[in-house]
């Protein structure tokens, strides 16, 4: 498979010929003619969620941090450390890894507003350890420093680094792959640390931080739908890639991102946070896998219940005009997003 050609005006490809990946578009963005709706609908949900960073009050947080225990700040410090890898990873990874290989229009206007949201991510956990660190440094080099943590991270790159070009020819087994690869991450590798933040919110600390996440986690979802589409929109066109060993290597990558992301939990919160244990973090990542699985048209893994619903209450904006947790007003759009529409 070769990168897309962006100036190609001599392409017979007509509207109903336009394909994921593997196409020959083009290359023009046409927000009047495009064969993938769900494209559409999906970028007018995130221009509606714009939102920027320092709009989000953290002067409380400043305050509440110094009082945090011990497993607490540990906690709080470790996830800021890892989200701020994980967006900078994919800031870069979307732009350079995957936009190159998309060949319709719509969906690599998409990819870029993402690649925005998550650069913009990034500015939110930089207000985030500013509001609370004297040394910014020590958080934004954990990734480094802390071993489980950069097993992680080094785990999450290098599924990318095969999935991707690096001096090998991208064929479509490893485009599909990669974009389980992508529903993975926006779908499962944030969500231990997600929860962990509005685990704090919950006992009333940290409240800018527990909302800042929740902007971020909205972004997110959007970020997931983009990645399930892309699949099942590719599942459609090309259901010959969609093999039983395809699906056998697709849920050994689930079944590690779910011991992953569950040792993770469980080694960020030691047990010392409260509503949180290990057997509670494993089983909401696997309900998270199997959620995942099912929208791109696999059965569960797993077949569990939703340990921690509270957890979705204090995700979710539900067209609320205030802030979640102090009642304050708020000058921007809070769109809601119904899965439905996609």
């Amino acid at each position: 498979m070769s990168r897309k050609t962006i100036y190609n005006p001599d392409t017979k490809e007509t509207l109903n010929d336009r394909r994921v990946f593997g196409g020959n578009s083009d290359g023009m963005i046409n927000f009047t003619k495009m064969k993938y709706e769900w494209a559409l609908r999906l970028w007018d949900t995130m221009e509606a969620n714009t939102w920027f960073p320092k709009e989000v009050q953290m002067t409380a947080d400043a305050k509440d941090y110094k009082y945090l225990t011990p497993a607490e700040k540990r906690m709080y410090d470790l996830v800021l450390s890892q989200l701020i890898f994980m967006d900078s990873l994919q800031t870069n990874n979307l732009m350079d890894n995957i936009n190159p290989f998309i060949t319709a229009p719509e969906i690599n206007a998409c990819l870029s507003r993402q690649s925005y949201e998550e650069a913009n991510h990034s500015k939110s956990y930089a207000v985030m350890v500013e509001s609370i660190s004297d040394n910014t440094d020590n958080i934004y080099n954990m990734w480094k420093s802390d071993a489980k943590l950069k097993e992680k991270n080094d785990y999450i790159a290098e599924v990318y680094k095969n999935l991707t070009a690096d001096g090998e020819a991208i064929t479509d087994r490893k485009m599909l792959l990669a974009m389980f690869a992508n529903q993975i991450l926006e779908g499962l590798y944030f969500y231990a640390g997600f929860a962990a933040m509005y685990a704090l919110g919950k006992s009333g600390k940290m409240l800018g931080s527990s909302q800042m996440i929740r902007f971020i986690q909205r972004d997110e979802i959007t970020h997931l739908l983009l990645f399930q589409n892309m699949i099942n929109s590719t599942r459609k066109e090309r259901p010959e890639l969609f093999t039983p060993e395809l699906e056998e290597t697709v849920r050994g990558m689930f079944r590690k991102a779910v011991q992953l992301e569950s040792s993770w939990g469980a080694y960020i919160t030691q047990g010392q946070i409260l509503g949180f244990t290990d057997k509670i973090i494993e089983q909401y990542i696997q309900y998270l896998a199997d959620r995942r699985l099912e929208a791109v048209g696999y059965k569960p893994e797993y077949n569990v219940k939703h340990p921690i619903p509270w957890v979705d209450g204090y995700a979710s904006f539900n067209d609320q005009r205030t802030n979640f947790f102090e009642g304050n007003v708020v000058n921007y759009s809070k769109g809601s997003i119904d899965f439905d529409d996609f």
